[in-house]
C-alpha cells in the first residue's frame, strides 16, 4: 500500500504513527496538495490528504477513516477498543484533537495571506478554539498515564500529534507551561519510535 501525503501534516503524521504501531509495510508518497501539479485530486475528490492507496487501487481518504482501516488489518496493537462505550470515547478524543489540528491549520493559512486581506477576528476565533480544546484534553487527561483507558491507544495518538504540530507551526502557543500534564504525556510519546520517526520537518 501507499500513503500519500506531506510529512508536515498532523493528520498525516497520525496514520503514519499507527502504520508504525500496527507494523504495516508501505510506501510513502509526499504529494503536497496546494502544488499545481499535484496529483492528490487523482486519488481524493477532496484534494485533501492523507491518502491511502490499497494495492487493489482502493484509495481510502481521511486519517479517522484510514486509521479505523489500518486497525483491522491486524490484531498486533490494537489502537481502538472494541468495546461500544471505550471505542466511542477514544474516537471522541480524536475528534478533539483533530479540532485542535484543523484550527492550527487555519490560523496558519490565514496568516500567510497577504496582511491587508487577513482577518483579525477569524485568527482570534481560531485561536479561541485551540486554547480551549487544549484546556479540554488537560482537565480531561489529569494525572492519567494515558487519554483514554489503562493502555496507549489511538487517542494518544491523535492528542500527540496536535501537539507536535502547534510545536512546529505555532511555537508561540506555550501549552506545557499551562498543561505540565500535557509535556510529560508527548514526553513519554516521543520515546516510542512511532513519534521519533515521524517528527514533521521544519520547513
Amino acid at each position: 500500500m501507499k500513503l500519500i501525503g506531506s510529512l508536515t501534516s498532523p493528520y498525516v503524521r497520525k496514520v503514519r504513527v499507527a502504520l508504525a504501531e500496527k507494523r504495516i509495510d508501505y510506501e510513502m508518497q509526499v504529494d503536497l496538495p496546494w502544488n499545481e501539479d499535484t496529483k492528490v485530486p487523482e486519488y481524493n475528490p477532496l484534494g485533501k490528504v492523507p491518502v491511502l492507496l490499497l494495492d487493489d487501487g482502493t484509495s481510502l481518504f481521511d486519517s479517522r477513516v484510514i486509521v479505523e482501516y489500518l486497525d483491522t488489518v491486524t490484531p498486533l496493537g490494537r489502537l481502538i477498543p472494541e468495546g461500544n462505550r471505550e471505542r466511542t470515547l477514544v474516537k471522541r478524543w480524536e475528534a478533539l484533537a483533530d479540532g485542535i489540528s484543523d484550527a492550527a491549520a487555519a490560523t496558519v493559512i490565514e496568516t500567510r495571506r497577504p496582511a491587508k486581506l487577513q482577518s483579525k477576528d477569524w485568527i482570534a476565533r481560531q485561536r479561541g478554539k485551540i486554547d480551549s480544546g487544549l484546556k479540554a484534553v488537560s482537565i480531561e487527561l489529569g494525572e492519567k498515564s494515558w487519554c483514554s483507558g489503562d493502555a496507549y491507544n489511538l487517542s494518544d495518538i491523535a492528542v500527540g500529534c496536535a501537539l507536535g504540530f502547534l510545536d512546529l507551526r505555532l511555537p508561540e502557543i506555550d501549552w506545557r507551561a499551562s498543561s505540565p500534564n500535557l509535556e510529560k504525556l508527548y514526553t513519554k510519546l516521543m520515546q516510542r519510535a512511532s513519534f521519533k520517526d515521524t517528527v514533521p520537518p521544519a520547513a
